[in-house]
């Protein structure tokens, strides 16, 4: 028979931590932290097969189950020394989710199963605390109503709400405009809110709260299987890309209670700090409080460091867990935690968490704590984290009188970084404006799993509750989302679409921008720049630069480009683009356009001088920025049709400018108009027409090389002809490319090698490629071209389609222009590798289209023994880092 339930408890577990799959993420750490000795409270845990089974048998239990968790009750029972609906001493439980992936807040969690009209009153004499008692029903009642019934959460705040105003406040005469706190509600109105929740309940369902806690059980647990398949869960797993999961674990709970007076609470905490990565606890805890009210952000927690002046013995505690969990899982891990009269009690621990700062911190400080290898610590950064640590910041150069002037509000400063955009109030709007191209910045009371969509959408996120381990902050930390929560100088009219803040009224619409990092808001728009990286970030990557095999260049057109470059780690240049030097100023548009419409060589050569000192120009730029490392310099690849105007008034211009008739213009331009230009006449293709077009490149780069070794500076140029589909083609090329530059090298006396080689873009030419290495010196994949001829696509025109091929359990797992199609374009890259190579053994070749920069293509690039691989310089570091965990699981397999 299947075993569907593993028990935990009194020190000792049926599971254990290294079955997430099975048992959840949040399963697995308690049956680990049970083994540890920590103190966890007992329980179960009904396995993610069962989820599975539960929805391809439509949504009924699998045989077996119910006999299991009968048993696992019984045990749970004698652990406990308490009965299971015993009005005399009543065991209550929490049921909670747990995937094997984290998904903080998309599931469902249900508190005090258990209590019904004569339980209550039985908790309420064996604690001799009645307000207790009856606060943890009418908590039940609203979580099973809006949970495992569907009623709207509203429904129940709204009435506690009346109670409060009817009867807490003139009780205690609070005035008008001051909140009413939940804990400033007494028995005998939480009996009324109870009574009036049951109402609600009935009101709602046409049926009357279940009072038999097996049913209770049984609905909770239907609950938090149907919360997988929720649509806020979904929509989650789809923008974390968490696919092939069975489902969620459910996990059956002794409860404790948070909730018993002032030497009682609840909290969450790091074991690090999630934004800094500083070694140090961090954290919220809510004094005389139960479970979710930390999370949902209902109240403005307390400071963890509070805790270590009113509850001292806890703090040692919780710090002494912190100890423990950071030797066990070797990672920074999130623990949630109760203290009940004293006695501390953790519920839960997983990986924490962190902004990319805060990572690479991390993993550089447990490498040298030798809780982690060096190569371990590589491994921790994902490719996320580095793209991340580029997200703006507020321009340090904005005076402070500015930003003091346009200062709105103060919050807790839950995720760092900065963002700015249109205030929006619902994630609605947010999704719907994120997705016209607008940047927005949504705002809220506090957010809720339902709105993570619009979270998602938004550039940043402000909440006028919560702590920096509410719904929001987490979230928002998982995407290195800027997020300020708790900012109590906002009061937020969502109905209205109007906030409020430091006497000034903001309507849905207008421009605020966030600093995350000091949880200010700012009226209007706030200059933001790239932020500076820490010591951690130079230190992680110089570990990954000396575990890669792979190089990695930059693909860059300018000597601005290749600056950027060699901060961010290239070691060459993989593809620099002349075309884009074209381009750049009036007087170089004017001098290539005047080229395409000359009728003679001549008058092409004479339209191309006036070219020359610009390239050569750029090209001293490029060089002496790169310093020496290798230089590939594509000649011109796109069709002559790009750089002719095609509109009539902008034809009359060029023709006024250069002399000649519109007509003449326009007849040029007709005649360069292509059915399918992208197998026209462009690439190699016009050298061999144009050679003089092949003469003025190769001069411009070869003159600027002899510039800069003049300069006693090392250079590295590598000449690139591109769509080159046949050996005999790039020979006439590379002889006409020696035959300019030897004689300039050998005029100038200097010493310098250069090499002539070809992108393999054109699928004949990589089952050619034996052929062609005789004749280069080197071979870069331009795959972004080579995959739309090996597939048949236009990458232009594909998106209309290309999203019905593309995804789980369809024609492709991920787009073939963002990721390689290893297979297929991958199977002809091995092939002209092997090929080349069996003519030339010391033939390099490198990647050179948008792939290099992916890491999944990365490491089929490393598997493939390729050179290097050429990307945007600011995917350089990711291309780094996944060249080296690349080479570090090759290492593993062998």
């Amino acid at each position: 028979m299947n075993k569907w339930v593993y028990f935990f408890g009194n020190g000792r577990a049926e599971g254990r931590g290294d079955q997430r799959e099975l048992l959840g993420g949040k399963g697995a750490g308690l049956a680990a932290m049970t083994a540890l000795g920590l103190p966890v409270p007992a329980g179960f845990t009904i396995t993610t097969d069962v989820c599975d089974v539960y929805y391809r048998k439509e949504r009924r239990w699998p045989t077996g189950l119910e006999r299991q968790v009968r048993q696992a009750l019984g045990r749970l029972e004698k652990v406990s020394r308490k009965s299971f609906g015993d009005a005399a001493n009543p065991l209550l439980v929490s049921v909670r989710s747990g995937a094997a992936r984290s998904m903080p807040g998309m599931m469902e969690t249900i508190l005090n199963l258990g209590l019904n009209d004569r339980t209550v009153e039985g908790l309420a004499r064996l604690t001799s605390h009645p307000r207790f008692a009856y606060d943890a029903y009418r908590r039940l009642i609203s979580m099973f109503g809006s949970t495992a019934k569907g009623i709207p959460r509203e429904r129940f705040d709204q009435e506690l709400d009346r109670v409060k105003e009817e009867r807490t406040r003139p009780r205690l005469g609070i005035d008008p405009g001051v909140r009413v706190a939940d804990t400033q509600v007494d028995e005998a109105e939480l009996r009324e809110v109870v009574h009036r929740f049951k109402k609600i309940y009935v009101e709602q369902t046409r049926e009357q709260f279940p009072q038999d806690p097996r049913d209770q059980l049984q609905g909770a647990v239907n609950a938090v299987f149907a919360s997988w398949m929720a649509e806020k869960a979904v929509t989650y797993r789809r923008v974390e890309k968490i696919t092939g999961l069975r489902g969620t674990a459910v996990n059956v709970v002794q409860m404790v209670f948070g909730n018993m007076g002032e030497d009682s609470g609840t909290g969450v905490y790091f074991t690090r700090d999630p934004n800094s990565g500083e070694n140090t606890l961090y954290g919220d805890f809510l004094v005389n409080a139960q479970g979710e009210d930390v999370v949902a952000g209902i109240r403005t927690p307390l400071k963890l460091s509070e805790v270590q002046r009113i509850l001292p013995d806890v703090y040692r505690q919780l710090a002494r867990v912190r100890r423990i969990l950071e030797r066990h899982y070797r990672d920074m891990q999130d623990i949630e935690f109760t203290v009940e009269h004293g006695k501390l009690y953790i519920l839960q621990c997983r990986a924490g968490k962190r902004s990319p700062q805060a990572a690479f911190r991390i993993a550089v400080d447990m490498a040298k704590e030798r809780l982690l290898t060096r190569e371990e610590a590589v491994r921790r950064i994902t490719p996320e984290d580095i793209e991340r640590l580029f997200y703006p910041v507020i321009d340090p150069s904005v005076p402070a009188q500015d930003l003091e002037r346009r200062r709105l509000a103060q919050g807790i400063d839950a995720v760092p970084g900065a963002a700015k955009g249109e205030i929006v109030f619902t994630a609605g709007d947010a999704e719907r404006l994120g997705a016209a191209g607008r940047a927005v910045i949504l705002v809220r009371r506090e957010t809720s799993p339902e709105d993570v969509g619009g979270m998602h959408a938004a550039q940043g996120i402000l909440t006028s509750t919560g702590g920096k381990t509410s719904h929001a902050a987490v979230v928002a930390r998982g995407w290195a989302k800027c997020c300020i929560v708790g900012c109590e100088d906002v009061q937020i009219d969502s109905d209205q679409r109007v906030m409020r803040a430091n006497g000034r009224v903001l309507r849905q619409g207008e421009i605020i921008t966030l600093d995350g990092s000091s949880g200010t808001v700012y009226e209007g728009e706030v200059p933001l720049v790239r932020p500076t990286l820490s010591p951690a970030y130079g230190i992680l990557l110089g570990w990954a630069d000396r575990f890669r095999r792979l190089r990695v260049r930059a693909n860059a057109d300018t000597p601005k480009d290749a600056q950027k470059a060699v901060e961010m780690g290239a070691e060459g240049i993989g593809l620099c683009r002349t075309e884009h030097m074209f381009f750049e100023t009036e007087e170089r548009r004017l001098a290539i356009q005047e080229m395409i419409l000359a009728e003679t060589p001549e008058r092409r050569r004479a339209a191309l001088n006036r070219l020359l000192p610009f390239q050569r120009a750029d090209f001293v730029g490029i060089f002496e920025a790169m310093d020496g490392r290798p230089v590939t310099i594509r000649l011109i690849d796109p069709p002559l049709h790009e750089f002719v105007p095609h509109e009539r008034s902008k034809q009359e211009a060029l023709a006024l400018r250069l002399g000649i008739s519109v007509e003449a213009v326009a007849q040029r331009v007709e005649q360069l108009r292509e059915a399918n230009p992208m197998l026209g006449h462009r690439g190699s293709r016009l050298c061999l027409t144009y050679p003089e077009i092949l003469d003025t490149q190769v001069r411009a780069i070869i003159e600027a090389a002899i510039a800069v070794r003049r300069q006693g500076k090392a250079v590295c140029p590598e000449i690139m002809h591109p769509l080159v589909m046949d050996a005999g083609e790039l020979e006439i090329l590379e002889r006409r490319t020696r035959a300019v530059a030897d004689p300039l090298i050998r005029a100038s006396r200097m010493k310098i090698k250069y090499l002539v080689g070809t992108m393999i873009e054109v699928p004949r030419a990589a089952f050619l490629a034996d052929r062609i290495a005789r004749v280069a010196e080197f071979f870069s994949f331009g795959t972004n071209d080579l995959t739309q001829m090996t597939m048949g696509l236009s990458r232009d025109d594909a998106g209309r389609f290309l999203p019905d091929y593309v995804g789980p359990s369809r024609v492709f797992r991920t787009d073939p222009f963002q990721s390689l199609d290893v297979e297929g374009v991958g199977g002809l890259m091995k092939w002209a590798l092997d090929r080349g190579r069996s003519s030339r053994p010391a033939l390099k070749v490198g990647i050179c289209g948008e792939h290099g920069g992916d890491p999944a293509s990365i490491r089929f690039c490393h598997s493939i023994k390729l050179d290097y691989v050429s990307c945007s310089p600011y995917r350089i570091p990711i291309a780094r880092l996944a060249a080296a965990q690349a080479a570090l699981e090759d290492k593993k397999r062998r």
